[in-house]
């Protein structure tokens, strides 16, 4: 039997929808870069972009383990001599855009270069309930059923 590799015409793309409220953030990241680069698929193929397109709500409300939410620090550098910048979990989820600690999570889990910025296109995160993807029916995906792991709650 040969081996199967996929092309544009052999690829269905799917559209999924995860409520993030109360769920772990590194395991739901993990659920979501698995979805966008369609390793669940029996058609995977690592060269192409075969994932689905997952819209992700709520991502205002996800959990961290631990004491990771005032002691995790993520960095950055404007570029600038004195430049570097700091962050923890809890400033960015109460600042004006929490759902950068999702797309930031779930980016760090995809391969870098060309491939993975165009899987990246596919995900679409929002911090309230509301989204414009109705058009496009997307199927719930339960995250929380798939491990007890997966869900916190204060």
């Amino acid at each position: 039997m040969k081996t199967f590799s996929a092309t544009p015409k052999d690829i269905d793309k799917k559209w999924v929808l995860i409520d993030a409220e109360d769920l772990v953030l590194g395991r739901l990241a993990a659920v979501i870069a698995t979805r966008l680069r369609g390793k669940h698929k029996p058609t995977y193929t690592p060269h192409m972009d075969c994932g689905d397109n997952v819209i992700v709500i709520n991502a205002g409300k996800v959990r961290l383990t631990g004491k990771k939410l005032t002691d995790k620090v993520y960095y950055r550098h404007t570029g600038y001599p004195g430049g570097i910048r700091e962050a923890t979990p809890q400033r960015i989820l109460n600042g004006a855009h929490p759902e950068r600690l999702v797309e930031s999570a779930v980016r760090r889990m995809i391969p870098k270069g060309p491939l993975g910025r165009q899987q990246m296109k596919n995900l679409r995160v929002y911090v309230g309930a509301a989204h414009p993807h109705e058009a496009q029916q997307p199927e719930p995906l339960d995250v929380a059923a798939m491990n007890r792991k997966n869900k916190r709650s204060k």
